[in-house]
């Protein structure tokens, strides 16, 4: 389920803490718990024909089956080397990513010798904690070398974003142990058994940390088991609160706490054509939804998507919704909603961009816009109803003249980057190929005139004026002129 970033941090670094025995908890089951050093390549979304800044970082990841090590894939994100190194041992090993979720956080590596790990005991998972009960967080923090364990009280279930994605929202376990970046990918453990995964903490509080519960940790194994990984389904509607009781009776309803309204529904998502804005969400899978939106599943009240949360595309959900004064019940198929990756961080991808004449054109995304924090109204207002306004439909892309060169060609075109592209030469522009098309035509025309969003006036390149202009591009350090593909 995608949503707006929130301010947790991810914990990729950290302080030491003391490492505690427990009867629940055999000692040799720390050898499966292990050290992950990653040598990490991040794009450069500013200058996107670099190849980028390296760096590097640390995690935890446990043994769940032979040769299967589950970890968190902020973790091993944009990663170019992976070494695993076992409790109370020098070696490292070389590991690789086998399967990764950026949505969920969530990553499956494996050891290219795993001889070594053959008698090393599985961790096995249990169930989603309940409040108040202790758990302990297992990890490789920095400061030290040796391994940590923390103890900590289940204090909140809910359903909370993800900061690795910056968008996916799913259920979460928070706990008072003291969870700091570093134990990343640790098993979280209760009774011997895992019941989470710990990856985020919270900036303005102390002794506050987030779990990946088993739920989620679940739905990720049996995804991969086809040997791919798929997105998360979404019902693709956005949700109201009804608290207000004139609002309700307004709409028909008794004030009896019931219901949501139906704010918005996005175009080709899963429920376009069944819901539609001003429907009232009574139920999903038999399960009553309440004015807040949420449902309670297994003791627990959670956020409606939950019951999605738990499902993979092809499913079913039952929705009991009024409409107009009368009940309906529709049953509808559950897709991936593809197109809402927009607001997420990506990675493992290049940028994709097209410089032309000393002009740098970019297609809009989630890492461009934390890069360049683009200030142009039209720009964000395109950003922003991308989705839910159903502007992919018609644009592949949002393409964006991010940077201008400094060259004779541009020298009083300073002014116009951080404008989305409407028009090259009269034809509206879909994507970045379509725009290195209209770029780069059979005939050049005598000249390239590029209409922007909320421009004063249109950019004009003289068509005999381009190839000097890339030339020099060339020789001030920009190797290639475009790169179309991810």
């Amino acid at each position: 389920m995608i949503r707006l970033f929130f301010p947790f941090i991810l914990l990729a670094l950290a302080l030491p803490t003391l490492l505690a025995q427990s009867p629940s908890l055999p000692s040799d089951v720390y050898r499966s718990v292990l050290r992950i050093e990653v040598a990490t390549q991040v794009p450069d979304y500013q200058t996107p024909w670099n190849s980028g800044r390296f760096s590097g970082g640390i995690g935890t990841g446990f043994l769940i089956g032979k040769n299967k090590i589950l970890t968190n894939a902020h973790v091993v994100s944009n990663g170019r080397r992976l070494l695993v190194t076992v409790y109370g041992s020098p070696k490292k090993y070389p590991a690789k990513v086998e399967f990764i979720a950026h949505d969920c956080d969530l990553a499956l590596l494996s050891v290219e010798d795993f001889q070594d790990f053959e008698s090393f005991p599985v961790f096995e998972f249990g169930d989603v904690p309940s409040l108040e009960s202790q758990v302990r967080v297992i990890g490789y923090p920095v400061g030290g070398e040796r391994l940590s364990v923390t103890r900590g009280v289940v204090s909140r279930i809910d359903f909370q974003p993800y900061s690795h994605s910056r968008a996916d929202s799913h259920l979460v376990v928070q706990i008072d142990a003291a969870i700091n970046p570093g134990n990343s990918g640790g098993p979280v453990v209760q009774d011997s058994k895992v019941v989470g995964v710990a990856f985020q903490g919270l900036r303005q509080a102390d002794n506050t940390g987030y779990i990946i519960p088993t739920p989620v940790i679940r739905r990720f194994l049996k995804d991969i088991e086809d040997g791919k990984y798929d997105l998360y389904a979404d019902l693709g509607v956005s949700e109201f609160p009804l608290h207000n009781p004139a609002m309700r009776k307004a709409l028909g309803l008794p004030n009896d706490g019931k219901g949501v309204l139906i704010s918005n529904v996005v175009p080709t998502s899963s429920s376009d054509g069944f819901l539609k804005p001003g429907d009232i969400l009574m139920s999903l899978d038999g399960k009553p939804v309440d004015s807040a939106g949420m449902i309670n599943i297994d003791g627990e009240n959670v956020n409606l998507n939950e019951i999605v949360e738990r499902k993979f595309a092809g499913d079913k959900v039952a929705v009991r919704l009024f409409r107009d004064g009368a009940w309906n019940d529709v049953d509808i198929v559950l897709k991936p909603l593809h197109w809402s990756r927009m607001y997420s961080i990506e990675y493992e991808k290049k940028p994709r961009y097209l410089v032309f004449a000393g002009l740098v054109f970019q297609p809009l995304d989630t890492n461009l816009f934390a890069t360049s924090k683009f200030e142009n109204v039209t720009l964000r207002r395109l950003y922003t109803d991308y989705v839910p306004k159903g502007l992919f439909e018609k644009h592949k892309d949002i393409v964006v003249l991010t940077r201008v060169e400094s060259d004779p060609v541009t020298s009083q075109l300073a002014g116009f980057s951080g404008f989305a592209v409407d028009k090259i030469n009269g034809v509206e522009v879909t994507d970045l190929k379509h725009a290195r098309e209209l770029l780069h035509p059979q005939e050049a025309p005598e000249f390239f005139v590029i209409e922007l969003f909320g421009a004063s006036r249109p950019v004009v390149i003289p068509a005999t004026m381009v190839e000097g202009a890339n030339k020099r591009m060339r020789e001030n350090g920009i190797d290639s002129l475009e790169n179309l593909e991810d």
